[in-house]
């Protein structure tokens, strides 16, 4: 990885308003299997906020990663860049990006963590029965994927090509141009009239 620090100044704290002793740090790296990104970090000793964020600085052809989550693969590196879409359809998880989509660094089993996050706080947000059990089933098959029991399939849609799955056995193929279209971003769209 090749690093190159752009920034660092002391800033107002996001979160406790607490002018001059945040720091923020914005460093351009390149990662391999990826390529230049602008890693940002604020941290706050005051409060003890913490924000991180990678953000791609290269524009690719739109891509769909696929995979097959197994006990063999759970450590195979994951690069979801904040545009991308990622599913596991058997579980019936889907995470979509919105305007506070960070991009991350990981492995399958953190995919897989992050998404068991998700379905415990959906288990203290939806009380109808229905929601709980939906939930409470998606959470027993993410914990048995990630005990290596069962497979399952990993999708990453990114309209901007900036993901990345580091497995020889990734299939990466193009997304059909119905399905871009419904794809979200992230980002807001201001639409003339």
């Amino acid at each position: 990885m090749n690093e190159g620090k752009i920034a660092e100044m002391i800033i107002k704290c996001p979160a406790c308003s607490i002018e001059g002793v945040a720091k923020s740090i914005m460093n351009e790296i390149e990662i391999p299997h990826f390529g230049k990104v602008l890693e940002t970090t604020i941290q706050c000793p005051s409060c003890g906020f913490k924000h991180s964020d990678v953000i791609a600085l290269e524009q690719n052809d739109p891509a769909k990663y696929t995979i097959e989550i197994n006990k063999n693969n759970l450590s195979v590196r994951v690069v979801r860049s904040q545009s991308a879409t990622v599913i596991i359809p058997e579980v019936g998880v889907k995470v979509e990006p919105g305007p506070k989509s960070e991009g991350y660094v990981t492995n399958i089993e953190g995919i897989l963590t992050r998404f068991e996050d998700a379905v415990k706080k959906a288990l203290n947000l939806f009380e109808d029965e229905q929601s709980q059990v939906n939930a409470k089933k998606a959470l027993e098959h993410l914990l048995e994927l990630k005990k290596g029991n069962g497979t399952a399939t990993l999708i990453i849609l990114d309209p901007f090509g900036q993901s990345n799955v580091v497995s020889e056995n990734v299939k990466i193929s193009e997304i059909p141009k119905e399905e871009l279209r419904e794809l979200k971003t992230g980002f807001y769209e201001i639409e003339d009239d």
